[in-house]
């Protein structure tokens, strides 16, 4: 559900300053992006690898330069311990047609990885709770 989902994205920042070796892989990195659900996406701020501001309500003209939104599925699929072939990869989830990549995607390439693994930390999360 959906509710699941916001309160998962949520977590995330929490969950990369835990990870320190994360943020000191997006230490170059500094930019406002919108990431999460397709109806409902979050604005968040990145700097120098840390996030600084994760925003669930909409804000009226809030620039932005790139943006990942999927949907409920792709989310849920993304982020089991083991995800199926097709849905592992955030890549995959766009060529599936799960998710949407829009803007201008120069900062979301560079940082690849990073963004990847950031979007994957709630997946190592629900692999500890199973274990």
């Amino acid at each position: 559900n959906s509710d699941a989902l916001i309160v998962t994205f949520s977590t995330i920042p929490a969950l990369l300053e835990a990870t320190p070796a994360l943020v000191t892989r997006g230490r170059f990195l500094d930019c406002d992006c919108r990431l999460g659900l397709v109806d409902q996406p979050f604005f968040v701020s990145i700097r120098a690898g840390r996030i600084v501001e994760l925003t669930a309500t909409p804000v009226l003209m809030r620039s932005w330069r790139f943006s990942y939104r999927a949907t409920p599925a792709a989310w849920h699929a993304y982020w089991q311990p083991m995800p199926k072939a097709g849905w592992h990869d955030l890549l995959a989830l766009t060529k599936r047609g799960e998710a949407i990549v829009e803007g201008e995607l120069h900062p979301f390439m560079t940082h690849l990885q990073y963004f990847k693994d950031l979007l994957a930390l709630p997946r190592l999360q629900a692999s500890k709770a199973a274990a």
